[in-house]
């Protein structure tokens, strides 16, 4: 069975973090995509930015990451496919995950499959994954799945009502489009390596 590597970060701050919690539940997803469909399973790293915010804010400033905050960010860029989660903060994605992207070389993202993801308080922010995340990993040259999912308060509470009985379905969507991409992706990485001959 192939193995792929996959990195969820999470720009959530607080713990319990509903940010994290769209970031499991979008990874679960994928995993059981890639098992079901794509004979595949994932190996998951989570990155949680709350903890490397001080390593990030020197790095802007010196230049130099810490060898945690490297870590991550080798972790980032060496994964077959990335699951991206933010709160939202003033209509767009938090400054701890932009800044954290920012420490990412423009070209170190090329062609991987992305994930999106967002949380808040109301459904009324659920178009920052169009008009902020969907661009920022446009430029950054990844493939972003078709099924971004925002996640308000109110998807949460089990009340019954529509936006609430609709989060399990778009999870599931986004999983599934994101595991074809990631295999896809890997499979096409496979048919170009070279073909080692001997004598």
């Amino acid at each position: 069975m192939t193995t792929l590597k996959l990195v969820a970060v999470s720009a959530g701050l607080s713990v319990p973090s509903s940010t994290r919690l769209l970031a499991d539940r979008l990874t679960e997803s994928v995993r059981g995509a890639l098992a079901a469909g794509h004979g595949a399973e994932a190996e998951v790293r989570v990155v949680e930015l709350r903890e490397l915010a001080v390593p990030i804010a020197n790095h802007l400033v010196t230049g130099f990451p810490s060898p945690e905050l490297g870590e991550a960010i080798e972790a980032v860029t060496e994964a077959d496919g990335l699951i991206a989660v933010t709160p939202v903060f003033t209509a767009s994605y938090s400054g701890l995950f932009k800044s954290f992207f920012d420490l990412i070389e423009p070209d170190a993202l090329t062609g991987k499959p992305v994930l999106v993801g967002a949380t808040g308080g109301t459904a009324r922010h659920s178009l920052v994954l169009e008009h902020a995340l969907r661009p920022l990993f446009a430029y950054l040259r990844t493939v972003v799945a078709p099924t971004a999912v925002y996640a308000a308060s109110e998807d949460w509470g089990g009340n019954g009502d529509p936006l609430t009985d609709t989060l399990p379905v778009r999870i599931r969507r986004a999983g599934e489009q994101f595991a074809a991409l990631t295999a896809a992706a890997e499979r096409r990485t496979a048919d170009e390596a070279p073909v080692m001959s001997f004598p």
